[in-house]
């Protein structure tokens, strides 16, 4: 089953695990920490909308983009009931371009390891670099291979995979061990990935 078909099917019977109902404390301990300055914002993936309605809130000018239409309607209704102004497209990252770039922050949480495929992950790193500005950040929230094998739970990569992808379009600015934002006893572990686009990819 394609990526596309997949996460539209769970969205439609609400099998949707990652969803913790807040914003991932990765993204807001990087963005607040940094800190990462105000800019033109991209979710990759935003589901529905926690991240993207947050940033927003943060004074970003943020697009949630994301494959699933319920996700996207979702994500509208947090926003307006939150009063944050956010844009939101559903669109197929992988294969789209997405209005409003280019961006100056692009975060994704579970997209990216979301590829088997070395090839599709970077092509999803080239993607993403064509979308960002000059030095533009990319950060993100990728399953990390030194968790326990699970029956269930998000793709597992190692450093080295996520290097191999993301090396060509993308200075690592750090790469650390976490675990998801969730609302389980035991997250999955996580690595927090942190890039810069390197200038030979600038426009």
């Amino acid at each position: 089953m394609s990526i596309l078909k997949r996460f539209k099917e769970r969205y439609g019977t609400g099998d949707i695990p990652w969803d913790a109902g807040k914003p991932d404390f990765n993204l807001i301990n990087i963005v607040t920490k940094r800190p990462i300055p105000n800019c033109r914002a991209l979710e990759i993936g935003c589901g529905t909308g926690d991240n993207t309605v947050w940033l927003s809130q943060q004074n970003f000018i943020v697009t949630g983009c994301d494959i699933s239409e319920i996700a996207v309607e979702k994500a509208a209704q947090k926003a307006f009931k939150a009063k944050a102004e956010c844009t939101f497209i559903v669109a197929d990252f992988l294969n789209q371009e997405i209005q409003g770039a280019p961006f100056g922050f692009v975060f994704d949480r579970g997209c990216f390891h979301s590829y088997s495929a070395n090839k599709e992950r970077t092509e999803f790193a080239s993607n993403v670099a064509h979308h960002l500005k000059k030095d533009g950040l990319w950060l993100s929230i990728i399953g990390s291979a030194d968790d326990q094998p699970r029956e269930v739970g998000p793709p597992r990569h190692t450093a080295r995979e996520i290097i191999n992808a993301v090396e060509p379009y993308f200075e690592i600015l750090s790469l650390a061990s976490s675990h998801f934002g969730s609302n389980r006893l035991h997250p999955p572990k996580a690595w927090v990935c942190l890039l810069q686009k390197r200038k030979k990819h600038s426009d």
